[in-house]
């Protein structure tokens, strides 16, 4: 969620390391995993996604397309943490976070939005899935809506620098209680 830009002042700043790999290729996540073999990682965050081609409606869906989306919003982040688990396992704070959508939620759907949708719906049962399978290596693994995030173009919605504001306020108060929690930007419960 920082501009590539904004990236690179915090690596030049020591902040944070940059590395280039696709989410989709699995063979670059797991020879970063090696480079990094013994790197402490405080907080895995599974930013990385697709939101597919438009039409997104009904009869008009791009099935090859939602196939690429689903291997980079759903498999990635799995493909993520299970090539990153050591490293996560090994430092202080322990926390896997996925950016999800509220689109992805079965109770709010607005309809349509297909591949995006059912993405985010299955990252959210992959996030789930990993919370109890790593609760007793006390990982913590949450799923977080950014909220409506206005696009360049756009006047409405939070800006990105208000989501991404609000995102680290809410990593920050993460407890293991935590683990499986399907949050918003505010912290607030976002519905299944």
């Amino acid at each position: 969620m920082v501009a590539p830009g904004g990236a690179v002042a915090l690596a030049a700043a020591g902040r944070v390391t940059l590395h280039a790999f696709d989410v989709a290729e699995h063979r670059t996540v797991d020879r970063l995993a090696r480079e990094l073999a013994g790197e402490p990682i405080d907080i895995l965050l599974n930013a990385a996604g697709l939101a597919g081609h438009e039409p997104q409606a009904f009869g008009l869906v791009d099935y090859s397309d939602w196939l690429a989306v689903l291997q980079v919003n759903v498999m990635g982040p799995l493909k993520m943490a299970e090539s990153f688990v050591d490293h996560v396992e090994a430092s202080e704070r322990r926390t896997i976070a996925i950016l999800s959508s509220r689109m992805g939620s079965i109770h709010e759907t607005p309809g349509g939005y297909y591949p995006y949708s059912s993405s985010k719906a299955a990252v959210n049962m992959v996030g789930r899935s990993l919370a109890a399978d790593l609760d007793a290596r006390d990982i913590t693994v949450v799923m977080l809506n950014p909220g409506p995030v206005a696009a360049a173009t756009d006047r409405g919605g939070l800006s990105a620098t208000a989501s991404v504001a609000q995102l680290r306020a809410v990593i920050e108060r993460l407890t293991p209680a935590d683990s499986g929690s399907f949050l918003n930007y505010d912290g607030s419960a976002c519905p299944w």
